[in-house]
């Protein structure tokens, strides 16, 4: 009944005009962005978030804007995949494998719609579980003291870190850059400057917002420039759009079982819709009995568990972002610093200190699914064509878009600088290959792991073993050097999938 009663609150929220429309135009937003190679929901979230305070919106519509672009980029990565056989965000890899051969079997456009509905049915109940879920896990996060949640963040780092690269020595050294760069500023407890190398503007320490459209938004211009220069994009064409009523039935409980895979997947740190839409897609291939040689070749089921499971994923991690204030994605990772930015620190405090925000996102996503299946299914032709955008139209757009919103947030002309200066640094970073996902980490959770720990320091008079001195810290150190040995295993059979892709 409490649900029920906070839901109805959320809704009331949700549906002022306002808040009703900055969730249309995030989900559409979302999916244009999700339908372009290669940008994917963290970089269209990093890339949109200057736009919310340029609006000036407050904390409640601020959120909904930004997870409603979320949403939609996780629907939208799937079109270039079935089209083009070029994955629009690392999670819609796995529909590749069955949508592009559909589409060269001339069932483009069921493809399109069946995993249209797919992703609703995986981000509509994702986002139920999290209704449901996210009060329990807050409860239980009353329990956590400093030694549970310096633990916690370690977790986040090496699980997150651990996946989000391909070799574990550059996740450490990113995530100890972004560590470095949190620990710029004045110190909390001495007032001493850190890391300013005299510099007045350091003061203050680094902005979250102007590191993460630097390493996010400003090198992904980059990136594009020296990927397309002034070409343009790649243009396609999709044939009669029908409603695959015989497919979408007998892939239902694919659908089903996917999700409650991909939530699960989504509220582990570090696992995020990636792993959801891996497993879902082999635990289908597993279960399959009588048709499992035709997974790979344009088997209606091996399109809809992984959309199922990405889109689950997506909102399963949003369970640790708002009652743990850790991310359970590189996107989420990305809210959390909206988050922090607003004077909003997620956690269990949140949901009686902040109900209106919760709730309201929650009711907002809910109403914003339904409006992405409509917008997904006799819309699609639209974002179809919207993959021809050439790039000389585009860059200047996301480019304008990240200046102005900074500018606007801080009025300072050093954060402009300093936003082009970490736009080189991912750009750089992205060439050798080192995740920026970690650094991201280390600058949101920086200050927050460190003061956990001088607390924890101070409780037990300087004695270390009181970092493991509950069985829920033990479990943490636990899972966090399981999180991080885990992917030297798993990406072995991830990279599978990705030859047969290829």
């Amino acid at each position: 009944m409490d649900i029920l009663a906070n839901l109805t609150q959320g809704f009331a929220v949700a549906l002022t005009p306002t808040t009703l429309m900055l969730a249309v135009g995030g989900c559409f937003l979302g999916t244009v962005i999700g339908s372009l190679p290669g940008l994917g929901p963290s970089n269209g979230v990093a890339i949109l978030i200057p736009l919310a305070f340029s609006l000036g919106l407050d904390a409640t519509q601020a959120l909904v804007l930004m997870t409603a672009v979320y949403y939609g980029a996780m629907y939208g990565g799937r079109i270039s995949s079935i089209l083009l056989n070029i994955p629009g965000d690392e999670p819609a890899l796995m529909t590749t494998l069955d949508g592009y051969p559909m589409a060269r079997q001339g069932r483009a456009a069921d493809a399109l719609v069946l995993s249209g509905v797919a992703s609703f049915v995986g981000a509509f109940l994702a986002t139920i579980g999290l209704m449901l879920m996210a009060p329990l896990l807050a409860r239980v996060a009353y329990l956590f003291g400093p030694a549970e949640y310096f633990a916690l963040y370690l977790l986040a780092f090496c699980t997150l870190g651990g996946l989000t690269s391909r070799n574990q020595a550059k996740a450490v050294f990113a995530a100890a850059l972004g560590l470095a760069i949190a620990m710029i500023g004045l110190d909390n407890q001495t007032g001493i400057p850190r890391l300013t190398f005299g510099a007045i503007h350091l003061m203050d320490g680094v902005d979250f917002l102007v590191a993460i459209v630097g390493l996010f938004a400003v090198a992904e211009v980059f990136i594009f420039i020296e990927g397309h220069g002034r070409g343009s994009a790649i243009g396609t064409s999709l044939g009669r759009l029908t409603i695959p009523v015989r497919d979408i039935v007998a892939s239902f409980g694919a659908m089903l079982r996917a999700t409650a895979i991909g939530f699960v997947a989504g509220i582990l740190p570090g696992a995020g819709a990636s792993l959801g839409s891996f497993l879902a897609y082999m635990g289908e291939k597993a279960m399959a009995r009588h048709d499992k040689e035709t997974f790979g070749t344009g088997n209606p089921r091996g399109v809809a568990a992984p959309e199922a499971g990405n889109n689950a994923a997506a909102g399963g991690a949003l369970v640790p972002m708002l009652t743990l204030g850790v991310p359970g994605s590189g996107t989420t990772a990305v809210l959390l610093a909206l988050l922090l930015t607003l004077d909003i620190t997620p956690g269990p405090l949140l949901f009686d200190e902040r109900p209106e925000v919760v709730w309201g996102l929650i009711a907002a996503l809910l109403i914003s699914n339904f409006v992405l299946l409509i917008m997904n299914v006799p819309m699609v032709r639209l974002f179809v064509r919207i993959l021809s955008v050439p790039p000389w139209l585009l860059l200047p757009g996301i480019t304008m878009i990240s200046f102005s919103g900074i500018y606007s947030l801080s009025g300072s002309g050093f954060d402009l600088i300093l936003m082009i200066i970490f736009g080189i640094l991912g750009y750089v970073l992205r060439k050798l290959d080192v995740p920026t996902v970690p650094i991201i980490l280390g600058i949101l959770l920086g200050n927050n792991m460190e003061d956990s720990l001088r607390r924890a320091m101070v409780i037990s008079d300087g004695d270390w073993t009181y970092l493991f001195s509950s069985g829920i810290a033990v479990g943490l150190w636990l899972a966090a050097i399981a999180g991080f040995v885990a992917p030297l295993f798993l990406r072995s059979l991830l990279k599978r999938p990705e030859k047969a892709a290829d």
